[in-house]
């Protein structure tokens, strides 16, 4: 397996594990109807999840397939749509309704040039219907995303719909041509509830090996074996699992030393520290590793965070050493 390969399937398998462990429950999700997908990316332009979902239930209830949406007069649309904005996404809902009725035979068409062609199918709606409902090779770029991948990307400005091909070639590489709704939607749901605009979560990202915004951050600095704690974890389940992976030995007995609390420029990030003694030899890499006394950390540049840890035992060993 090449170098690109293997990042690339270490990027698809850390982001679709972490979905299938944080994703919210949301109705129009685990299902592949192109309709109840359709109304749901529609709704979701221009408004929050939380306002969407009694509106979705409520409008699944009234016009609950596209042939009932056809049939139904316009101003009854408009009053389900009422308090949305923006209506004339109900309208193009409405419009677009009667043209697959009567052109489609009431299937909502899987061509994208097709698709296309209907009212209010926009590049962004057109490939969220094709990859959600009939798992179609078409990503999605909506603004989450958009501020995922200028992220990832190391892409610095305003994040203009203008830039999206150059985001969409940074992309290319590591969009899979199976499970392409999971993916869309693991990106989505990333951008909104991790790499979200103001203080996003940088260090509970399942992507930051891979983020050029992140790297900047610590850049050339050294930093304790260790990691995130998972759902569900203890923070000594997560300090066994986290020296297993990492240095491929494992803990024989731990000792909590401090608790650390730091923020960045754009996130806050507890600490938790301990002790550790051994079962045999870590595996060290040269290129990645150090073997270092207390003494000898302070010829290493480390982030604040672990600073403040190692400050911490150097006052512990003067203590202990008076």
């Amino acid at each position: 397996m090449t170098d690109k390969k293997a990042e690339t399937a270490a990027f698809q398998k850390k982001l679709f594990r972490w979905y299938e462990r944080h994703h919210r429950t949301l109705p129009w999700r685990d299902c592949v109807d192109p309709y109840k997908i359709w109304i749901s990316e529609v709704m979701l332009q221009q408004t929050t999840v939380q306002t969407v979902l009694p509106y979705f239930a409520k409008w699944i209830k009234t016009f609950p397939s596209v042939k009932d949406l056809s049939q139904a007069p316009l101003q009854k649309i408009l009053k389900a749509w009422q308090g949305l904005g923006y209506y004339q996404r109900a309208k193009n809902l409405h419009k677009a309704s009667r043209i697959i009725m009567d052109t489609f035979k009431g299937r909502i068409p899987q061509e994208y040039k097709e698709l296309k062609k209907l009212p209010g199918f926009g590049p962004y709606i057109t490939a969220a219907v094709l990859s959600l409902a009939f798992d179609k090779p078409f990503p999605v770029v909506d603004a989450n995303v958009r501020r995922v991948l200028m992220r990832l990307k190391g892409a610095r400005g305003e994040a203009n719909p203008k830039n999206d091909k150059g985001l969409l070639d940074f992309l290319s590489p590591y969009f899979p041509q199976k499970k392409t709704g999971v993916f869309n939607q693991a990106m989505m749901e990333l951008g909104a509830l991790v790499c979200r605009s103001k203080n996003p979560s940088c260090l509970l990202c399942p992507l930051n090996d891979f983020c050029q915004a992140f790297k900047g951050l610590l850049a050339d600095l050294w930093e304790f074996p260790g990691g995130k704690r998972k759902s569900g974890e203890t923070l000594e389940e997560a300090l066994h699992r986290e020296i297993k992976e990492e240095l491929h030995t494992e803990v024989q007995s731990e000792k909590f030393l401090i608790r650390v609390q730091h923020a960045y420029t754009q996130f806050q990030v507890t600490l938790y520290a301990y002790e550790c003694r051994l079962k045999n030899m870590p595996r060290l890499n040269k290129n990645l590793h150090r073997w270092v006394t207390l003494r000898g950390m302070r010829h290493y540049p480390f982030p604040s965070g672990s600073a403040k840890i190692i400050k911490h035992m150097e006052q512990s060993e003067k203590i202990h050493g008076e």
